[in-house]
């Protein structure tokens, strides 16, 4: 069953429907819902106010799917980070913003582009972060892990889309335990929540194994910590919960390393940190 809209009166039923369920920036949402369903741009969408669409119920029942707040990245399965798009399905966590801090430290620690270096990722997601890095350092190769096989699949449709299968290699597994290669460098976006803290709704749509990191929250970022000065990986950059800097510090306090830098997000929270094993 299909319906005949103008695209203003459209965009208007869509905004309010999408208002009166509280999603804020109700009318871009509604923009962005209709530009992708319709597969149409900024530019038709302002000189298209009085077209005339087909609307099918399909549409309808993706707009429902957002006013009960279901994250739109979800249902129009598509993410920006680092300035590309990226395919996006549930079985993935949704880039936040403050991740692309993480690729500009890594940035940072190791400014050779050119370098032979050998990174591993532990909690892949989506991918978006090994495909950034080996854009940028075009003779690394990445092993880039995850627990989760529906993580993985995602992850797979995006290397396949920026033709880097030949450059990262996925496993399934926990932490470091499928890569028994030499390591130059880690990186990691691990889970960093404490179990049973009360989340936002949208929240809920995202894979839970991919947000709650233990009891305490920080337990992942140990481990990880341990497997890198137990193997004498000499880089890691890693997210952490904002309230785990005097933690993760504490932790390290009689581990002989290098170096310990941390950084900031956008809000001036403490978002992560470089460990440096080797001088």
């Amino acid at each position: 069953m299909r319906s005949r809209y103008l695209v203003k009166e459209l965009l208007q039923k869509v905004s309010e429907i999408l208002s009166e369920a509280s999603i804020e920036r109700a009318s871009r949402e509604a923009q962005l819902l209709l530009m992708d369903f319709f597969d149409k741009d900024e530019l038709w969408l302002i000189t298209n106010q009085q077209t005339t669409l087909e609307v099918p119920q399909k549409f309808f029942k993706l707009v429902q799917r957002r006013a009960e707040h279901e994250p739109l990245e979800y249902i129009t399965n598509h993410v920006s980070f680092y300035s590309e798009e990226f395919y996006i399905d549930k079985g993935a966590l949704i880039p936040r913003p403050e991740t692309e801090l993480l690729i500009d430290e890594v940035k940072k620690y190791f400014p050779d582009q050119n370098a032979n270096i050998s990174f591993a990722e532990v909690g892949v997601g989506s991918g978006i972060i090994s495909i950034i890095l080996a854009q940028h350092y075009i003779n690394a190769t990445f092993i880039a892990v995850d627990i989760s096989n529906a993580a993985l699949e995602v992850a797979r449709k995006n290397i396949e889309k920026f033709a880097l299968s030949d450059r990262i290699e996925l496993r399934l597994g926990s932490l470091l335990e499928p890569v028994s290669e030499k390591i130059d460098y880690l990186v990691s976006n691990p889970p960093y929540i404490e179990d049973g803290l009360e989340l936002d709704t949208n929240l809920s749509y995202e894979p839970q194994n991919a947000l709650f990191g233990g009891r305490v929250g920080d337990e992942l970022i140990q481990a990880l910590l341990d497997e890198v000065l137990s193997r004498g990986i000499n880089l890691f950059t890693c997210e952490m919960g904002y309230d785990q800097k005097g933690k993760i510090q504490k932790y390290l306090e009689n581990k002989q390393y290098s170096s310990l830098e941390f950084y900031k997000d956008y809000s001036d929270f403490d978002r992560g940190f470089t460990l440096k094993v080797k001088s």
